[in-house]
């Protein structure tokens, strides 16, 4: 298990929005939260590094009918950090 986890969000402007969401949920790692259903997405990618991330949106950028992915936001932070994070959320 890596000791970092990468989290970024990217916005992707898609010419046919549907075939790209398509291709996006057949990647690893991806989740679509957001679709103005004008050919805006929100995507959501989770990693252990930095370098699988640039490869992941490499990847998007290189779809078919995809016009941008443009990077908003990247989180990194520790896996065990998280992971007490997580389990904190939880307590009773």
């Amino acid at each position: 298990m890596s000791d970092e986890v990468h989290i970024c969000s990217l916005v992707v402007h898609a010419r046919q929005p549907q075939l790209v969401r398509q291709a996006l949920l057949g990647l690893p790692d991806v989740e679509i939260r957001g679709d103005n259903g004008q050919g805006k997405l929100i995507v959501v990618l989770e990693s252990g590094s930095e370098n699988q991330l640039l490869e992941r949106i490499r990847e998007i950028q290189d779809l078919d009918e995809v016009l941008a992915a443009n990077l908003v936001y990247h989180h990194c932070e520790r896996a065990d950090a998280l992971e007490e994070k997580s389990n904190a959320d939880y307590a009773p």
